[in-house]
């Protein structure tokens, strides 16, 4: 097989930015490049804030623990113990294992969720993430598919991590 110019380019260290930017896309397109959260697949947090120009959807889900919060996809979400006055304190690896619930524009409520305790708040980083109950919200990236609830009663970072039920409290089953 011969080698592209860019690939050769590449191997000699030089190459235009045209080549890079291209490069860069191809490997974005098959999972090759960073991902925001440092996680992918099905159930994982999506790549970047909810669809560009698109408010976040906080809706409401049937699962063994009752009702629960979750995202348009029925991705479950998540509250942070250590959170303190509707700010996160999740950054850094946290953010990696338990990425923000992020959106463009005043999240929305669906289906049961209550509108009133949908909210957000301001990130250390400037991105807006979703609040409901007046706790920031999260994925885990242990969650492979929706309705998973790997995340539920695990103390990790400094503080327990637990689901969100539809009167914005956590669900504690101890």
């Amino acid at each position: 097989m011969r080698a592209t110019s860019t690939t050769r380019n590449l191997r000699r260290g030089t190459v235009s930015a045209a080549g890079l930017a291209t490069l860069t896309l191809v490997l974005a397109a098959c999972g090759g490049g960073p991902s925001t959260y440092g996680a992918g697949g099905y159930g994982a947090a999506p790549a970047s804030p909810s669809a560009a120009g698109t408010a976040a959807i906080v809706d409401l889900h049937d699962s063994k623990l009752g009702q629960i919060i979750v995202d348009a996809q029925g991705r479950t979400l998540y509250l942070f113990e250590a959170d303190k006055g509707g700010k996160s304190s999740c950054e850094g690896p946290c953010a990696t294992a338990w990425p923000p619930y992020l959106s463009n524009g005043a999240p929305q409520a669906a289906m049961g969720a209550t509108g009133g305790l949908v909210a957000t708040t301001t990130r250390a980083d400037g991105t807006t993430q979703v609040t409901y109950g007046g706790h920031p919200l999260y994925y885990f990236v242990g969650d492979k598919a929706a309705g998973d609830l790997t995340g539920q009663d695990i103390n990790q970072f400094g503080a327990k991590w637990y689901v969100v039920g539809k009167d914005g409290k956590k669900i504690d089953t101890d």
